[in-house]
């Protein structure tokens, strides 16, 4: 069966509406299957692990069967743990975002019991509770289920594990006969069996089985990333490895534009693919990415179906899929054509528990590596213009070259005696130049705090810019933004050091006035502030 669209699934507008906002292209197979038998009215068993978007195929139904003018308890979802019962509630009112009158109530064990009876009496139509707290308020007359149209048993198999199946027996006999039951579990073992046949009537099986994948050829990493360091994390991986086509996964169309406007702000050649693009836009954008013309194709999992690219280097989860059989469909774009490739996921926190499912499912092994420094990125540049040197040198078709390398050497042997320069440093002058101009020109991990300014030649003033590497500027960025806007001659300007999070320019003395007194100067579209450096 095919995944279905949130559109074929007959859900009202405002369901659609919050869906979209959360940026959700496609059901996922446990949804597709098992949302329309819900909504139908009918008990069903849904074998599901966590990850495969089973909240939702289960809250869904939930939300749309509630009627907002009714102010009894009409759906009653029990979960083994408090952390789940939070996770659940939170989605299901993201998912209820629009659709007014509904409110739901998580209730579980280690909060005051008396601050739920508190929220009790805000009369919520949906429970998401924990077995002991709930028989706790059902003891108590706090939680009345007579009106109960609906019981889901979220990880059914993980809640007779825990020792709840006597709660749950209890539970399940107070309440309505003429309720639906849904059951969700991992595994279908006897005392599941048990439990379907003496709760559930004439039940559908739903299941969402993972495949396995076997990818020898792709070598497979995580690292553990804040979300705020991801952007600059990728581009580091994206610079040191050299990777000139690659792949990233984000698991929301909102993500995808806010990452894609990150990289092109910081120099890339990006683009964006997702499912609120016109075929036209997409056809447009894959042309460009297979002919070279984009280096980095950030999309979700619906829209890069079909990319059939032979030579993506790399494949990037920004961030991590949703549904493991997502993981299999990702990194499997790279590592084609008898190519070796490779796959680096960013996690943190809770996500490591799915980042170990996935290296279940997947029987694969997942390596944990350490972001790249700054000075890995350098070596990594240098290495990679010396194995350019050594191919040229190779060819040996370098005579026209030698002759530019002689006269060099001639005009800046021209009246110097103390400071010969030999071929050796004319080689060294020009790494530098290739390297610099190709990317950051100070590639030490030099803190903010412990930088010392060193001041400027003679007859020069030394300015301070508010831009620096991670903005991905150049030397001629700089030249360019301060000529523009100044009568200041470029070829006047004098040595440019680039740091991490800010520069420093050398000016002659006589421009500085005009300099610090013109305003609106932008690099790469961004407003810069540039002032006098401050001596340490």
């Amino acid at each position: 069966m095919k995944n279905l669209t949130f559109n074929e699934l007959n859900l009202s507008l405002e369901i659609e509406k919050a869906v979209a906002e959360m940026g959700f292209e496609e059901a996922t197979p446990i949804q597709s299957q098992s949302i329309p038998y819900i909504m139908d009215g009918k008990d069903i068993i849904g074998q599901a692990q966590t990850g495969t978007g089973k909240t939702c195929a289960f809250g869904i139904p939930a939300i749309e069967m509630v009627d907002p003018r009714n102010e009894s308890i009409q759906a009653l979802i029990l979960s083994p743990t408090r952390e789940l019962a939070i996770q659940i509630s939170e989605e299901l009112k993201n998912v209820s975002k629009y659709k007014k009158g509904i409110r739901i109530l998580p209730v579980y064990g280690g909060q005051p019991i008396e601050r739920q009876i508190a929220a009790l009496k805000k009369r919520p139509q949906i429970i998401i509770g924990t077995p002991g707290r709930l028989m706790d308020h059902m003891r108590r007359r706090t939680i009345k289920l007579s009106e109960l149209k609906l019981v889901v048993l979220d990880e059914a198999d993980e809640m007779l594990n825990m020792g709840f199946r006597e709660d749950i027996d209890e539970i399940l006999e107070k309440v309505p006969t003429n309720r639906q039951t849904v059951l969700f579990s991992a595994t279908m073992s006897k005392e599941i069996m048990d439990l379907t046949s003496k709760y559930l009537r004439n039940a559908v099986l739903v299941k969402a089985i993972h495949k396995e994948l076997t990818v020898p050829r792709i070598e497979q990493y995580y690292l553990e990333v804040r979300e705020s360091a991801k952007l600059e994390v990728l581009s580091r991986i994206i610079d040191k490895e050299g990777i000139k086509l690659a792949l990233v996964f984000c698991n929301t169309k909102k993500r995808v534009d806010e990452l894609t406007s990150g990289l092109q702000s910081s120099g890339y050649m990006a683009e964006a693919l997702h499912g609120d693009m016109k075929q036209s836009q997409r056809d447009r954008v894959m042309s460009r990415f297979r002919n070279g013309a984009i280096e980095i194709l950030v999309a979700t999992d619906v829209a890069a179906r079909g990319i059939d690219v032979d030579d993506v280097e790399a494949v990037f989860n920004y961030d991590i899929p949703n549904d493991e059989e997502y993981y299999v469909h990702r990194i499997g774009r790279t590592g084609r054509a008898g190519r070796t490739g490779r796959a680096f996921t960013f996690v943190s926190g809770r996500e490591f528990y799915r980042l170990k499912d996935i290296q279940r499912y997947t029987k694969s092994k997942i390596t944990l590596m350490s972001p790249p420094s700054l000075s890995d990125i350098e070596e990594s540049k240098v290495n990679n213009v010396i194995k350019d040197i050594k191919t040229s040198l190779e060819k040996n078709n370098l005579s026209k070259y030698v002759i530019y390398v002689e006269k060099i050497l001639e005009e800046l042997h021209v009246g110097i005696q103390e400071n010969y320069v030999t071929t050796i440093d004319v080689a060294a002058a020009l790494l530098k130049s290739i390297i610099t101009d190709n990317g950051k020109s100070e590639f030490s991990d030099i803190d903010e705090l412990d930088f010392k300014e060193t001041g400027a030649e003679k007859g020069m003033a030394r300015l301070f810019i508010n831009m620096g590497s991670r903005d991905r500027i150049q030397p001629r960025h700089i030249v360019e933004a301060i000529a523009s806007k100044t009568s200041l001659p470029g070829k006047k300007i004098g040595a440019i050091d680039i740091f991490d999070k800010f520069s420093f320019v050398d000016i002659p003395l006589e421009y500085v006035k005009e300099v610090l007194s013109t305003k609106g100067f932008r690099i790469k579209g961004k407003k810069i502030s540039i002032e006098k450096a401050n001596r340490k």
